[in-house]
């Protein structure tokens, strides 16, 4: 259908096909070589019927917004290609190197060189002392990176933490006494007010743009969390991570991504908001990752389950109300299945709010941390019920979740060496070195194992293991299943602890 020809470019890849999603407005180029202090705003608004001065949100917002340049370095790579006959004669004639899988119009393993990618998006200062929120898409993978503030000045940054799942991350620059937006509550923004969005779109920096709420608690299947407010300001590439600013100059949003067929602006810009940001930046500032509570179930918007039913041509059941979140699944042991949750229960209500649609039923979630309790009612059979249960976290427990130090390993890791590739018919690896005490000794690694694969990952330079180390101590099953080598050629699999 057309409504479903949407393009959504993301991270540092330009996507030609249309799929449902969006285009997260962040601009590239590439070259070949733990409170958040909230202020109060004093300008008032124009009153009804009469023109909105736009101009000191405007000065407000550009103090506070900020570019970010990023860098991604040239990295070497191993990929896979079809097999060359001609190549593999000259660069192997006698077959001593390859592997039974190379030649004969097999794969062929190959290093290639990626090139040095550069991308640019927008930040918001959030406090004095340097603390900036941008959009993970932003920052995902970058060696470095830059902030430029409205007048001028340069700064490197580093990475405090990211949420994918919310697509937010922070980020922290060294200075002091810098311009700051007052946040605002996004929850009392209404359809029609004007707001205007800040960024740098195409690397036009400082560029402010007015529009309209159009609509709030938009999901668009983009985000594992998502709200969106959505606003007619119009938002292009670079605009991510910029600032969504009501008339009176308070940030209620942070600008994340638009649907477009054509890759510009056309009318339809969404914002993360502020509901949201503020307890994943505080959650990324105390502990450097987000401490989310799970209800434990998978669900969609009646309507949605309505329509589905309709367009399979089958009898719709009277829920008793046409609006909540259809129960399409409950987790075994999570907070649903507590409350009593079954499939083909409406979820109305959280703590007495009214629920229309799964993504305001996210919203209420993701503000709530493992441990807090949560009243959930529901219709069954036209029946309203309810109860209160303690949310938990993705392993199930109520306890803090910190990412897992690299050093909970208790050893050391180097790519393995041409010689032992060439040995063992490998191509990559990570060869294990000075085993301590640690996941590894309890696992029974030692010294020389070679890891091939963590978690059905290859594991092909450091940062792919602290990156699956750090994936796996916050996941729901804290393990890291490692595939390896020894240094004799046998084979062997371990399951490694990485988290309590």
């Amino acid at each position: 259908m057309e409504k479903n020809n949407i393009k959504i470019i993301k991270d540092m890849k330009k996507i030609n096909s249309y799929v449902l999603g969006g285009l997260c407005a962040l601009s590239l180029t590439f070259s070949t070589g733990a409170a958040i202090e909230v202020q109060a705003a004093t300008q008032s608004v124009a009153q009804a019927g009469q023109p909105v001065d736009l101009t000191y949100a405007s000065k407000k917002a550009l103090a506070a917004v900020v570019s970010v340049k990023t860098v991604q370095n040239s990295k070497t790579q191993t990929v896979e290609v079809n097999s060359d006959p001609f190549s593999d004669f000259f660069s192997d004639p006698f077959g001593f190197f390859g592997n039974p899988n190379q030649g004969n119009g097999g794969k062929q393993r190959r290093q290639v060189r990626t090139p040095k990618q550069e991308g640019l998006g927008s930040g918001v200062i959030i406090s004095s002392d340097g603390y900036i929120v941008t959009n993970n898409h932003v920052v995902a993978g970058a060696d470095e990176l830059t902030v430029t503030l409205e007048d001028n000045r340069e700064f490197n940054a580093k990475i405090i933490g990211t949420d994918p799942t919310t697509d937010l991350a922070l980020i922290k620059v060294e200075a002091k006494n810098l311009p700051t937006l007052p946040i605002g509550d996004s929850d009392k923004l209404k359809v029609g007010q004007w707001v205007i969005a800040v960024g740098n779109p195409f690397g036009l920096s400082n560029t402010v743009t007015a529009g309209i709420i159009s609509a709030k608690a938009r999901s668009i299947g983009a985000n594992g969390v998502e709200s969106f407010i959505q606003t007619d300001a119009a938002i292009n590439r670079g605009n991510s991570g910029g600032a969504l600013v009501t008339a009176d100059g308070e940030l209620v949003g942070i600008n994340a991504m638009l649907y477009s067929e054509t890759g510009s602006y056309s009318g339809y810009g969404f914002a993360i908001p502020t509901a949201i940001m503020n307890k994943v930046v505080a959650d990324l500032k105390q502990y450097g990752t987000v401490q989310r509570a799970y209800l434990g179930i998978r669900g969609t918007d009646l309507h949605n389950q309505i329509d589905n039913l309709k367009d399979n041509n089958k009898d719709v059941p009277d829920y008793g109300t046409d609006n909540g979140v259809y129960v399409a699944s409950v987790e075994d042991e999570g907070a649903g299945a507590a409350a009593g949750l079954k499939e083909g229960d409406i979820i109305t209500k959280i703590d007495g709010k009214t629920i229309n649609k799964m993504a305001e039923l996210q919203e209420v979630i993701n503000n709530k941390k493992p441990g807090d309790k949560a009243t959930i009612t529901w219709l069954r059979n036209k029946k309203e019920m309810s109860k209160t249960v303690v949310l938990k976290n993705k392993q199930g427990n109520t306890k803090i979740m910190k990412t897992a130090d690299f050093a909970v390993l208790g050893a050391n890791v180097l790519p393995v060496s041409d010689a032992l590739k060439k040995q063992l018919g490998i191509s990559y690896g990570l060869q294990v070195k000075n085993v301590k005490k640690g996941a590894f000794k309890d696992g029974g690694i030692e010294d020389g194992f070679i890891i091939i694969s963590a978690n059905d990952k290859p594991m092909k330079t450091i940062a792919d293991l602290q990156e699956a180390v750090k994936e796996a101590s916050l996941s729901k099953n804290p393990v890291l299943f490692i595939t390896g080598i020894w240094p004799s050629g046998k084979t062997d699999y371990k399951a490694i602890k990485v988290s309590e």
